[in-house]
């Protein structure tokens, strides 16, 4: 049956969201229903909202969300009405080059719904990363749909749907940090503070937190950061090195994406380290290296897409030590908000007040 229910759309660029009626059809081949319990407020987001992704307007908002399956379409069989899901933004084809090379954390068909979910008068909406999940309701490719176990509340759960699993992922999968490593973390929003997590579970000896801002700082020091650098009071790379006896870290990922901040990490690396970008650049920005410095210093330059993350892997096992009192997911929920407080959220973020809003439903 097609239901109308209360979703959060951005109608136009920079304009503030709105809480309308949505129709959502019934599952199509390969696709599901999900009703939404929690989603949190991402960065990504407002970008939709600002025009910086695309301008397919209007946008349904929200995709970092965990709910229950309502509905399946025909030849849906990895996930039945009942389940228990985190949604993600990136559905394995599993027939890609790089899914054939047992690499699909990497898949280039990654997929979404075919169908689309729409405002009452017929007018199109296009779900924020495929999924559109500020709504009571969701429809979205099956494989978007990950099982986890039900004991993980849906406002802690559904953070892996992005930014704590890129930042986690930057470090534990990109990074390949390793027992013993140093790694450095520049920019300590939610990404970057879930890559300080990350480090820490991986087992780092020493975590250096890297940020303008001391609230931040602060939070980083509170979930693992062993060592602090205020970089709005003192040069970051000197700082990574002189805690680094000279040398640099092994892994320093730039979780704010802007040129500074990676020529930061590109030269407070070690000898042979690794730079991880998982901040996301805007497409105007330029990044000017010596390309010697890039020859000479060796290691590795990656960029982290989701935290090269493959959800029937990397969920399932996240929210099991987040069970076991080894990952404080929890930590990263600041307030728990409704649907109509999505544009206060995004104040919050933009200030740097909250490390995460999450929406309840």
């Amino acid at each position: 049956m097609i239901q109308t229910v209360r979703g959060v759309i951005a109608r136009s660029v920079k304009v503030p969201v709105e809480v309308v009626d949505i129709v959502v059809p019934d599952p199509g081949p390969g696709e599901a229903v999900v009703q939404v319990q929690a989603c949190g407020v991402c960065h990504t987001d407002l970008h939709y909202r600002e025009g910086g992704i695309n301008d397919e307007f209007p946008f349904l908002l929200g995709h970092e969300a965990a709910g229950v399956v309502e509905a399946v379409g025909e030849g849906v069989t990895e996930v039945a009405p009942g389940d228990y899901v985190i949604l993600n933004w990136r559905a394995v084809c599993g027939q890609c080059r790089a899914c054939r090379r047992g690499r699909p954390w990497y898949c280039f068909n990654t997929h979404n719904a075919k169908q689309r979910m729409t405002l009452t008068d017929g007018t199109e909406l296009s779900p924020a990363l495929g999924i559109g999940a500020f709504a009571e309701k969701t429809l979205v490719a099956a494989g978007q749909c990950t099982k986890v176990d039900p004991a993980a509340p849906p406002q802690v759960a559904g953070l892996l749907g992005c930014g704590v699993m890129a930042g986690l992922g930057a470090a534990i999968n990109t990074g390949g940090v390793g027992r013993g490593d140093s790694v450095a973390v520049i920019g300590c929003g939610g990404v970057g503070i879930a890559a300080v997590v990350g480090a820490r579970l991986a087992g780092a000896r020493k975590v250096i937190a890297v940020d303008i801002d001391p609230r931040k700082i602060a939070k980083a020091k509170e979930l693992g950061a062993t060592d602090v650098v205020v970089s709005s009071q003192t040069d970051a790379v000197e700082a990574i090195q002189a805690l680094t006896d000279g040398f640099g870290a092994d892994v320093v990922i730039d979780a704010v994406g802007r040129p500074e901040t990676y020529q930061q990490a590109f030269y407070g690396r070690d000898l042979a380290g690794t730079v991880v970008l998982v901040g996301v650049p805007t497409p105007d920005m330029k990044l000017e290296l010596p390309l010697l410095d890039v020859f000479g210093r060796g290691g590795a330059l990656k960029s982290s897409w989701y935290g090269d993350c493959l959800p029937s892997r990397d969920f399932p096992m996240l929210i099991d030590l987040f069970l076991q009192g080894r990952l404080p997911l929890d930590a990263f929920v600041s307030e728990q908000i409704g649907l109509d407080d999505v544009e206060a959220a995004f104040t919050k973020m933009h200030h740097g007040d909250v490390l995460r809003s999450v929406v309840m439903l």
